[in-house]
């Protein structure tokens, strides 16, 4: 479970917040323990309400589709429960996670209104608003970055918080978290890891996409702030990266370094095109991010020794084990991501007063600790996450350096 970290100050947050701040840590600790399975501490049973399954379908009807608890202080969640092809297997696990969530903290004080965005931008914006009708002190999700920045605007008028699960920075905003896995934190840690590991030069291979321009950005940044030389960028278009590979294997004597951008399932022919080239991580040191994080780049012979950031599996696999116990089937990859959400807003909301849910709170720069380890929300909406370095080998992913127990510096 969700545990918050220490802080040396709380300037006019008060007491009332430390107190139940440090009760928050508590409870999550305990429910932290993998060993502890799925119960309710102290025996409490869960009150799901019945779905309202007599509303008509769309996005003018966003209705309380669960109520997850009877408290009374008000939590949304906006999932993707259905789609124009029929229910959703992502939301209906964001729905388990906040119900596990729920769960694991034991809450009486609190409730979660869940609700349909019915996938369309319409629709989230529509469930923001029956959510703040519905009393919802803050909102969590939805998923796709056009419902977040819909289901935002909705909330930022009514002076709502709300945090979201997508990956595109673009939908971040004041008030508007995200709490997924951003690239720019991927490639930030492993440039870093790489530089304090000496290396001095390097090339990077990136796709020619709209997520590739993100990433190109925060390399070029990351790069320059820990003192490493680009020697050459190359583009491509998706699944034609032949020719750059071999472009950079004419440069390959001046470089020690190759940063690679790209999705698990793309990486086989890239990996061809690597061996082609007399480019592995024998010649030069690979580099990639989570996105490798699949047995299916652990095997490609050109991947053996690269280094890639990625949260550590850990507290996911606690996560997925009670998940599986409690609901019988696998949970989405980004479900630990509501259940984070979820579990800090239930933490919070022990706290009997107005601040529970204040900015001040959210980014309190310490940060929070969940399934999936450290993370923190800048004022901007972005986040910063406690990411491990891995490197491929024998098959495998191992840990080369493990995630940060604390974030440094102030998290502005």
């Amino acid at each position: 479970m969700l545990e918050t970290k220490r802080v040396s100050s709380w300037g006019a947050v008060g007491p009332r917040l430390r107190s139940g701040l440090s009760l928050f840590a508590a409870l999550l600790l305990s429910a932290c323990n993998p060993a502890a399975g799925p119960g309710i501490p102290g025996g409490r049973d869960l009150k799901l309400s019945a779905p309202n399954v007599g509303a008509p379908p769309g996005p003018a009807s966003a209705e309380v589709t669960e109520q997850i608890g009877n408290g009374p202080i008000k939590i949304a969640l906006i999932a993707p429960l259905t789609q124009a092809s029929g229910p959703s297997v992502v939301g209906a696990s964001l729905r388990n996670a906040a119900q596990l969530a729920y769960m694991d903290a034991g809450a009486n004080d609190a409730s979660i209104l869940v609700k349909d965005d019915h996938s369309s931008p319409a629709g989230a914006a529509a469930a923001a608003q029956a959510a703040v009708d519905g009393g919802a002190e803050i909102i969590l999700g939805p998923v796709s970055a056009a419902n977040v920045k819909e289901a935002s605007r909705v909330a930022r008028a009514a002076g709502k918080p709300l945090i979201a699960f997508t990956t595109d920075s673009s939908a971040a905003a004041r008030g508007s978290y995200l709490v997924s896995f951003l690239v720019e934190s991927y490639v930030e840690r492993i440039i870093a890891f790489a530089a304090d590991r000496g290396k001095k030069s390097v090339a990077a291979l990136i796709p020619d996409t709209d997520y590739g321009t993100i990433a190109l950005a925060q390399f070029q940044q990351s790069a320059a702030n820990h003192g490493l030389r680009v020697l050459t960028i190359e583009r491509f278009k998706p699944g034609a990266a032949g020719e750059a590979i071999r472009r950079i294997a004419s440069v390959a004597d001046q470089i020690d370094t190759l940063f690679i951008f790209e999705q698990a399932d793309a990486m086989g022919p890239i990996a061809r095109d690597l061996t082609a080239a007399n480019l592995d991580s024998n010649r030069v040191q690979i580099l990639g991010t989570g996105l490798w994080n699949d047995p299916s780049v652990f095997k490609l012979p050109a991947m053996q020794g690269a280094w890639f950031s990625a949260p550590e599996n850990g507290g996911f696999n606690a996560f997925a084990s009670r998940y599986r116990a409690k609901f019988n089937t696998e949970p989405v990859r980004i479900a630990s991501q509501a259940y984070d959400a979820v579990s800090l807003a239930l933490a919070l909301s022990r706290v009997q007063g107005s601040q529970r849910f204040a900015e001040s709170v959210l980014t309190n720069p310490e940060g929070f600790k969940g399934a999936d380890g450290l993370f923190r929300f800048r004022a901007d909406g972005t986040n910063e996450r406690g990411l491990s370095v891995l490197e491929i080998s024998g098959g495998q992913a191992k840990v080369l350096a493990p995630a940060p127990k604390t974030l440094a510096g102030n998290g502005s």
